[in-house]
């Protein structure tokens, strides 16, 4: 009940926004940076991009509210903009990466063996980390998730079973499970 209150809200507070009401985006935006924050967190494991990320993602939001069509979407929509942001953000670090692993000495590649479930989820693919952060930590439906990424729910599904897999056997092989 507190879900579809909250969502009832979240779908008028847009309508206002979109109609120039200052004041309805700025509780639009309080009530949600929080959650797109972490979720750029949990996608970079780096609270500065985070920020970035967010803050970006925010100016794209405000930029476009007017044409979202739909306010009951506004929370697919909103973690839509924050994974292609968080995306290009992890390309462009591993690009960067890349280039300071070849500068580095073969000395300085130690294979990281933290036994934590946040190393894990940060160890899995950008596409398994993504997909599996939308669901058990932002809690998205798999037609959410479909509509975030932009991909058919069979996909969605198809995709968290893989996740589910690859997270496994991090488990298995750092927990000896």
């Amino acid at each position: 009940m507190k879900d579809n209150l909250s969502n009832i809200e979240d779908q008028l507070l847009v309508m206002d926004a979109q109609d120039g009401d200052g004041k309805a985006m700025e509780k639009l935006i309080r009530r949600w940076q929080k959650r797109l924050w972490q979720y750029a967190y949990r996608l970079t494991a780096d609270v500065q991009a985070a920020w970035d990320i967010t803050q970006q993602s925010w100016l794209e939001i405000i930029k476009g509210l007017r044409k979202l069509n739909d306010p009951a979407r506004f929370k697919a929509w909103a973690y839509r903009i924050v994974t292609n942001k968080a995306a290009d953000w992890m390309k462009n670090k591993n690009r960067q990466r890349h280039l300071s692993i070849e500068a580095a000495s073969p000395d300085c590649r130690q294979k990281n063996n933290d036994s934590e479930v946040k190393e894990l989820m940060l160890k899995l693919k950008n596409d398994s980390r993504t997909i599996l952060s939308l669901y058990y930590f932002e809690q998205l439906t798999v037609n959410e998730i479909s509509d975030v990424l932009n991909i058919p729910k069979g996909t969605v599904k198809s995709r968290l079973f893989k996740a589910r897999e690859e997270l496994k056997e991090l488990l298995e092989k750092y927990f000896d499970i």
